[in-house]
């Protein structure tokens, strides 16, 4: 048993000292970039209204707690998730389908919330590096919540929230073209339906 968990040991070791892990300013610029400030605006917000959780009250010092309280969260996600990736070698930014029709692009933004890509190969695996951001995020947050959320479900539910939060955002991302230039979007597509009548 000790020589298997020093093996697992050494072996974790190497796989750190093997990886490009995140240098503390790209983790700075990732944990601080305008998408952080953004997102824990919106929850916050979100948060005030709902006035969860209720201890924090439905007043200005409240909102401060809820908005430092969405930042922590998203800091942390950033560090387990930078490490997690850059140890498994994950893709983290997001790359647009590419496809066409709404139901197939709506699927792989959604997909690409728990499917990424290897840097070093290209193939597809599970984007751990997001998921347990996302889990230690929502457990490790629990340490600074009121006592009656710190809960095996509180932090399951905190961290689903987020997965659901950065699948909305993929699909952002992918429609973004769309969203923001409509009229250039529908004048493509047109152009795309006359090109396969006249085939």
């Amino acid at each position: 048993m000790v020589l298997r968990t020093a093996g697992l040991v050494c072996l974790a070791g190497q796989l750190i000292s093997a990886a490009e892990l995140p240098t503390p300013k790209q983790y700075q610029e990732k944990a601080t970039d305008k998408e952080a400030f953004i997102g824990a605006a919106a929850g916050a917000t979100i948060q005030q209204a709902a006035n969860h959780p209720q201890e924090w009250g439905a007043t200005w010092a409240g909102f401060g707690k809820r908005f430092a309280s969405s930042f922590g969260k998203h800091a942390v996600k950033d560090g387990i998730q930078l490490t997690v990736a850059a140890i498994r070698h994950e893709e983290l930014h997001y790359q647009p389908s590419g496809k066409q029709g709404f139901r197939p692009r709506l699927k792989y933004a959604l997909l690409s919330t728990v499917i990424t890509r290897k840097t070093t190969t290209g193939k597809k695996t599970f984007a751990s590096g997001e998921v347990s951001g996302a889990l230690g995020a929502g457990f490790i947050s629990r340490l600074w919540q009121p006592a009656r959320l710190h809960t095996f479900g509180s932090g399951i539910g905190s961290a689903g929230i987020t997965l659901g939060v950065d699948a909305g955002l993929n699909v952002t991302r992918e429609f973004w073209p769309e969203i923001r230039h409509p009229k250039k979007a529908r004048e493509s597509k047109r152009a795309e339906n006359a090109a396969e009548e006249t085939q």
